[in-house]
């Protein structure tokens, strides 16, 4: 498989992870049994509600905390251990832990970020994979300003890995062309 980054870290993606019809099942499925919620972050000073709905799954000793919000995770459902247990098979790690996401239309959207917090360790494997509406992934480089584009369509599994959260920004942005659902699963190791 071919690394996507020109430089600076290791970013794959295997299109159709899963195909069309197990990908719509998955998809129904978390929507309907996952503990959705919408959170706020401390942001510039305030807190603010994050603008897509969201929950965390885990080990018992998987806690999370950015953005001034500790995440305690719930315990695996039987789906996501499936989910989780299939990504492993084909990846060369293993996760502890599963941030859902879930993009309602085009306004809900993740900001500019780096997994680089403490707990995620020095160069962190994170495997992405999504399920709906495609979306639009941006990658921005830290100190060149070169940006990539990747769309993620439904079934894609996408991996970060090496040294890509030093030297690169991602995010999902805002459009108004969409106006379907669409649910991202980001597998991680909580050290």
């Amino acid at each position: 498989m071919k690394n996507l980054l020109p430089s600076d870290g290791e970013l794959y993606l295997f299109k159709q992870f899963y195909p069309k019809i197990e990908a719509n099942l998955i998809f129904n499925s978390l929507l309907n049994s996952l503990a959705w919620q919408q959170e706020q972050i401390f942001l510039y000073g305030r807190w603010v509600k994050v603008p897509r709905l969201m929950c965390w799954y885990g080990d018992e000793n998987a806690q999370y905390q950015y953005s001034g919000v500790s995440h305690q995770p719930q315990p695996w459902t039987q789906e996501l251990l499936t989910v989780k247990h299939k990504v492993e098979e084909n990846l060369p790690c293993t996760f502890n832990s599963v941030m859902a996401n879930l993009y309602r239309n085009g306004s809900d959207s993740m900001g500019c970020h780096a997994d680089d917090e403490k707990e995620l360790g020095d160069n962190p494997f994170i495997a992405s994979l999504s399920f709906g509406e495609p979306r639009l992934l941006k990658f921005r480089h830290k100190k060149s300003k070169q940006v990539m584009d990747i769309v993620l369509g439904h079934g894609d599994l996408l991996l970060m890995a090496g040294e890509i959260q030093h030297y690169w920004k991602h995010e999902l942005p805002k459009t108004k062309k969409i106006k379907n659902e669409r649910i991202n699963l980001t597998f991680r190791r909580i050290m």
